[in-house]
């Protein structure tokens, strides 16, 4: 679909409109809900949300970065207590798993409060039992997508990753946390998320706010049938 190693998408807000148009074909359950991981997500997730006529929720996912070296995941973890450790990182880097789950139960109450914030006084949306689609910008280590997953795993019917963009390894290997991955584009060589988006800068927290409140008055506004 698209060539490599080039600018793919102008901003998050096209790529979730391009996402969605794979779902034409194999169209998700009417009972499916939509989980963002914020905050770049959001944007992306809003849009997909939007052409498939489904409601639209986050689901907080926060990566812990290296000691000294903070881009650099050492695993991730997602509201619900979900702890996905990096082995490579942390035996390239001879840190303890204790230490990691230690410091994940510290990071823990902080991301769940993020989460209240960002809904801003909305519900969350109970998805047990039905198809839940996590969305994020792009799928780079897969760390954080990869602790989503197991997050909703025990309640969900079924588990979709979708992506504007992934590296395709990264891709191959979550297919092992998921029913279905879909990623608009797998190119190689992969470098980074922000290397296909135009526009890339970060999604405020106003943003998630204020998507997330658009998305359920949208919802809200919609006849019932």
């Amino acid at each position: 679909m698209f060539g490599e190693n080039r600018v793919l998408f102008d901003d998050r807000r096209q790529a979730g409109r391009i996402l969605a148009l794979a779902f034409r074909e194999l169209p998700l359950p009417p009972d499916a809900v939509v989980l963002a991981l914020p905050r770049g997500g959001v944007p992306v997730a809003y849009e997909v949300a939007a052409a498939c006529g489904l409601p639209l929720d986050i689901l907080a996912v926060r990566k812990l970065g290296a000691p000294g070296e903070e881009e650099l995941a050492m695993g991730a973890i997602a509201s619900g207590g979900a702890l996905v450790v990096n082995a490579r990182v942390l035996q390239a880097l001879s840190i303890p798993e204790e230490n990691v789950r230690a410091f994940a139960a510290g990071e823990q109450a902080q991301l769940e409060e993020d989460e209240r914030a960002w809904r801003n006084g909305l519900p969350a949306l109970d998805f047990s039992g039905r198809p839940v689609v996590l969305v994020d910008d792009g799928l780079a280590t897969g760390a954080t997508m990869s602790a989503a997953a197991r997050a909703v795993r025990p309640r969900a019917r079924e588990v979709v990753i979708a992506v504007p963009v992934g590296a395709p390894s990264t891709c191959r290997a979550l297919l092992a946390e998921a029913d279905r991955l879909v990623a608009a584009a797998q190119p190689h060589p992969f470098e980074s998320v922000g290397r296909f988006y135009r526009n890339f800068d970060p999604t405020t927290d106003a943003e998630v706010v204020a998507l997330l409140a658009q998305a359920r008055g949208n919802r809200q506004a919609v006849p019932a049938a």
